[in-house]
């Protein structure tokens, strides 16, 4: 057996109750260390009793596999498609593709509308098919997105305000389908144990979209509202070169980039 992926980062938080866990290592590494946890998933999550701002459809709800430069994507599809094989036969889950594994580029929100009473429904009546396991979403722990797309960032802000329909206005201006950011999807999710609405936002595309310009349109579109910005927050890890375009920016230094990073430059040699 090969030794275990390493794992970089957790994020969880009680109002989204989900936890987003970032691993790094070989094929035979990620998905061994994937397999396990997602059998812990199954054994320890029961979405029938799951409640949660996040829109969710298994316990292990979605699985990327993420090549960190371009060449490696072939390894990643390989990864990808042994793992769901071995989520279908062995912990007997509905496995759907997404991202640059599917042949359509479905994402997440395709499957999660209506959650996992929603997604049997549209498998029922021929809509959908899985695309590894059986076509049954397990009663406690329904099914697994997996995927393979380039580096993200998962990244939600804040804000004071008397309802969670500002957080939806304001999600609905900066996503990419209604004319916002390229590469940006958002959801207005209402944080009640934090008393905050919060603009929950994947930014697909760092380069077309720089994180300093979406929160200035959204501190705009708040301010306009009556609310307020309190603070913002990262899931998971981010790309350095998104960072260093956000600090340029502040900083306002002309031409800034990564090969400005001494750390960077060190790396690269």
């Amino acid at each position: 057996m090969s030794a275990p992926a390493r794992l970089l980062d957790v994020h969880s938080d009680w109002d989204h109750h989900r936890s987003v866990y970032t691993l790094v290592g070989s094929g035979d590494e990620l998905v061994e260390t994937l397999l396990a946890g997602i059998g812990s998933a199954v054994d320890l999550i029961d979405l029938a009793r799951h409640q949660g701002a996040h829109p969710r459809i298994g316990a292990a709800d979605v699985v990327p596999l993420v090549p960190l430069r371009p060449e490696q994507e072939s390894d990643a599809r390989e990864a990808a498609l042994w793992l769901a094989g071995r989520i279908a036969s062995e912990l007997e889950l509905p496995v759907f593709f997404y991202g640059r594994l599917s042949e359509d580029g479905r994402e997440p929100a395709f499957f999660r509308k209506g959650g996992p009473g929603e997604l049997q429904r549209r498998v029922d009546e021929g809509e959908l098919r899985p695309d590894r396991g059986p076509d049954r979403l397990h009663p406690s722990a329904g099914a697994v997105l997996v995927g393979v797309r380039r580096p993200l960032i998962a990244f939600n802000v804040n804000l004071r305000a008397d309802d969670v329909e500002v957080a939806r206005e304001i999600a609905h201006l900066v996503r990419e389908r209604d004319g916002g950011f390229p590469g940006v999807r958002a959801l207005g999710l209402d944080l009640p144990r934090a008393g905050l609405v919060q603009v929950s936002m994947n930014v697909t595309d760092w380069e077309a979209a720089a994180l300093h310009e979406i929160v200035d349109r959204i501190v705009a579109e708040a301010e306009s509202r009556g609310a307020e910005v309190v603070g913002s927050e990262l899931v998971g890890l981010m790309p350095a070169g998104a960072a260093v375009m956000a600090a340029g920016a502040v900083l306002r230094i002309d031409g800034f980039d990564p090969s400005h990073v001494l750390e960077l430059r060190l790396l690269d040699d």
